[in-house]
């Protein structure tokens, strides 16, 4: 209750001094970008919630024209609390317009991370008029069974939907699946897999995953566990998903499975699997720890359902290292941009290649080389041979300063923010962040979006990838770069 107090008072007087940041704004004219998302720091290119905490991406799911994303959600405070699933969607993956509430902490628990599918043939029993329903599958975590120090706190439960995601309602015989001498058993991530003719359930368990199967999304049977004995375990396994390719004419698997903490450069991340799965039994290929982003910022990152031969991947940009603690006011958290996913073979291994969709595109200005001031958020392109190091530096008028680059000798990429703005709410922040390159050849291929308080860098074709938060008192306004497309992009809460 003192802590609450306390931010309630500390948001009022913050809107005493900033009116138009709180309460309802004023609806912009057109051409303009509506207050609430003019607040420092705020993205302009990314999904934030308008108030309140946010973290993992869940349910997201595409049908009649429209994608879902609902999230994990606090809205009555801008630190981690009783979850709930916020929801927003978009008709082209860039513009999002923010929904209702769509999932509230009930008798069993609080509603965590989970995933929705359209369960078109009704295997459910939860459609009616004929038509199959939407339906969510997450996890319910019981706070007071976790107070007790007791193993079962957290089970799988459903909710459905009938009008397209408007509303929901939560399924009668919840829970569904509970492991009674389980901690730590949560995010499914389930898809129909047709060869087998069964809903296939992906959960983290701990310090591995699980699989299990349904033929009706209510009685699922185990089948596997994996990765006990495999890749990084620095931290407890969370949000998996699992994901199949055509490559080279036959189908891989993909099983995409995030860690906190443990990641490469500190605090949460995200590794992947590259193999093969049956219905049953996951095998992967190699041997190695393979990371999706090398950056501090991208985490719990998952896939769309029903988007037919696309596969659309979205992280929270944040790292629960400092979280709670990054210098925004009225919200915390973005998403990062969405990526679609592909495979891509280096020398005889297939890694996990991330790309910028097509449909940013439609926020583009003109391209030019880079200019004496910078207009943020922009893209900024580099096409670089033969291989040579590189170094760009991004500053504003009060000297901060975010250094990318290109280390030649130890073959390396690297963010620098050691000197990039606000850094004192965590002591790690402030650092030189690294990531190997992947990519064999001579010849170096960027893509870096510039957000007011993000980058991601995408190095040749999306193999290597780095997202990163960085906090200026000031937007950066110039770049020190050599043979650099700048290209403007728009923000995505402008009205047209």
């Amino acid at each position: 209750m003192r802590f609450r107090t306390f931010f309630v008072s500390v948001v009022f007087l913050f809107c005493l001094g900033k009116l138009s940041s709180c309460g309802e704004a004023a609806a912009p004219e057109a051409g303009q970008v509506s207050s609430v998302y003019e607040e420092p720091y705020r993205p302009q290119l990314h999904f934030t919630p308008k108030s309140g905490w946010m973290n993992d991406p869940n349910g997201m799911v595409y049908i009649n024209g429209v994608y879902h994303l609902f999230f994990q959600h606090y809205p009555d405070s801008t630190v981690w609390g009783p979850m709930h699933w916020g929801h927003a969607t978009s008709a082209d993956l860039v513009h999002w317009e923010e929904q209702s509430i769509k999932l509230f902490p009930d008798s069993l628990g609080w509603i965590f991370s989970g995933s929705a599918v359209y369960d078109q043939q009704n295997t459910s029993g939860l459609g009616k008029d004929g038509k199959g329903p939407l339906v969510a599958i997450f996890t319910h975590h019981s706070s007071d069974g976790e107070k007790s120090r007791g193993k079962d706190f957290q089970y799988q439960s459903l909710a459905y939907s009938n009008d397209e995601g408007k509303t929901w309602t939560k399924y009668e015989g919840n829970p569904v699946l509970r492991k009674p001498e389980g901690t730590d058993f949560r995010d499914p991530k389930v898809f129909w897999m047709a060869g087998v003719n069964k809903w296939i359930m992906t959960l983290a368990v701990k310090d591995h995953i699980e699989f299990y199967s349904s033929p009706d999304l209510k009685s699922w049977s185990y089948e596997s566990s994996f990765g006990a004995d495999r890749g990084a375990h620095g931290g407890v396994w969370e949000c998996p998903d699992l994901v199949s390719f055509r490559a080279d004419g036959k189908e891989k698997w993909v099983l995409i499975v995030n860690m906190n903490p443990g990641a490469p450069n500190g605090g949460s991340g995200t590794q992947y699997f590259v193999g093969d799965f049956d219905g049953r039994n996951f095998t992967a290929s190699h041997t190695d720890t393979r990371w999706m982003d090398f950056g501090p910022d991208n985490y719990a990152g998952v896939t769309w359902s029903n988007t037919a031969n696309r596969t659309l991947l979205i992280g929270w940009m944040s790292n629960w290292a400092y979280a709670n603690q990054v210098p925004t006011q009225n919200w915390r958290s973005a998403t990062t941009l969405v990526r679609e996913l592909a495979l891509q073979k280096v020398g005889n291994e297939y890694y996990l290649q991330s790309t910028l969709l097509n449909e940013l595109n439609q926020l583009a200005g003109s391209t030019t080389t880079a200019p004496a001031t910078l207009q943020l958020p922009a893209r900024f392109e580099l096409d670089a041979t033969p291989l040579q190091p590189v170094e760009w530096i991004f500053s504003n008028e009060a000297g901060e300063e975010l250094r990318l680059g290109f280390d030649k000798v130890s073959n390396r990429y690297y963010i620098d923010r050691t000197k990039a703005g606000v850094s004192d709410f965590h002591p790690d922040f402030a650092k030189r962040l690294y990531a190997p390159r992947i990519a064999a050849g001579d010849s170096l291929k960027w893509t870096v979006v510039m957000d007011h308080s993000s980058v991601e860098l995408l190095a040749d074709d999306g193999l290597t990838v780095m997202t990163a938060l960085f906090f200026p008192t000031s937007l950066y306004s110039s770049l020190n770069a050599p043979a650099v497309r700048y290209t403007p992009l728009e923000s995505i809460w402008k009205k047209k």
